[in-house]
């Protein structure tokens, strides 16, 4: 029987959510936090998790760590999402943590883009296709940042693999955006936004249904706001909230997204909800701009 990947592809086509990995005093993961944050993502009315994604600081933690958030998320989740875990680095890891996903349940995997410094094109559809074909009862996505990558390449893929079913774009640029999906093939994916909110509305113009969030770890119902005008063709009203998250998303991009998890963190933390540390190549927002932070946060009314 062939899969259709129906529920998942319904899932992709929502707020994806990329949750914070909480750390405590010692710099340890904080299991008792992080599922707090996620019952809070759940309560919020978020239906779609991606543990170990970047917001999750996924190059930064060990492969034990990165098991233990799967398997948090997994538990506290239960029905009440769909689950899409980060996997990537050398390909036996990616294919492990993959299997690993799946053994708990998970629904799909988003491969992380290939960090190696001498990517070819075909050398992308190997490695994907290589995580792919070790568990085809999963959904795959790829999380696309590379501007040279053509849409054919991505069909090769799903041709080979007919669980690569959506695409996490990342590239930042709409127009490379609605010719790579049309030369991919527009229906046959599920295009997420993965630059989040900021470029939500002109990749929905371009043919996305879904957009990542690191913002809705701070304002679910912001995120929520958006994704709903983007549904209804109400692009004023998703442009209003653009505008509500401007300067906080700024601060995020700022210097190459060098305070990327930083910001959401600091909100956080002005809110009580988890501790800012982050850990290195980040750095924690310094004492100077954190009023900002708390002050965008308050303002939200969460």
């Amino acid at each position: 029987m062939t899969t259709t990947f129906e529920t998942q592809r319904a899932a992709l086509a929502d707020v994806v959510a990329i949750p914070v990995t909480p750390f405590a005093e010692d710099g340890s993961v904080d299991p008792g936090t992080y599922r707090a944050l996620l019952r809070r993502l759940l309560d919020g009315g978020i239906t779609t998790l991606t543990p170990n994604g970047n917001t999750g600081e996924f190059y930064a933690l060990t492969p034990d760590e990165r098991r233990l958030v799967t398997e948090l998320t997994v538990e506290e989740a239960g029905d009440r999402s769909a689950i899409l875990v980060g996997v990537g680095h050398d390909v036996p890891t990616a294919v492990a943590s993959a299997r690993h996903a799946r053994e708990l349940g998970a629904q799909m995997v988003m491969v992380h883009q290939p960090v190696h410094p001498y990517v070819s094109q075909s050398g992308w559809v190997d490695y994907h296709r290589a995580i792919a074909e070790a568990v085809p009862e999963l959904g795959v996505v790829p999380y696309i940042r590379n501007a040279q990558l053509t849409g054919a390449r991505l069909a090769e893929l799903a041709d080979a693999c007919p669980n690569v079913i959506g695409v996490k774009y990342a590239v930042p640029d709409a127009a490379k955006f609605a010719a790579f999906a049309r030369d991919a093939g527009l229906e046959r994916f599920v295009w997420v936004a993965g630059l989040a909110e900021p470029y939500a509305p002109s990749y929905f113009s371009a043919g996305a249904t879904g957009f990542t969030s690191g913002l809705v770890n701070v304002a679910p119902s912001v995120s929520l706001n958006m994704i709903e005008a983007l549904r209804s063709g109400d692009y004023p009203t998703a442009m209003k909230v653009w505008e509500q998250i401007r300067r906080f998303e700024e601060l995020r991009a700022a210097n190459g997204s060098a305070n990327n998890v930083t910001v959401v963190k600091e909100a956080l933390a002005s809110l009580g909800l988890c501790r800012r540390e982050v850990r290195p190549p980040s750095r924690p927002l310094p004492e100077s701009e954190r009023a900002e932070v708390a002050a965008i946060a308050a303002g939200w009314a969460i």
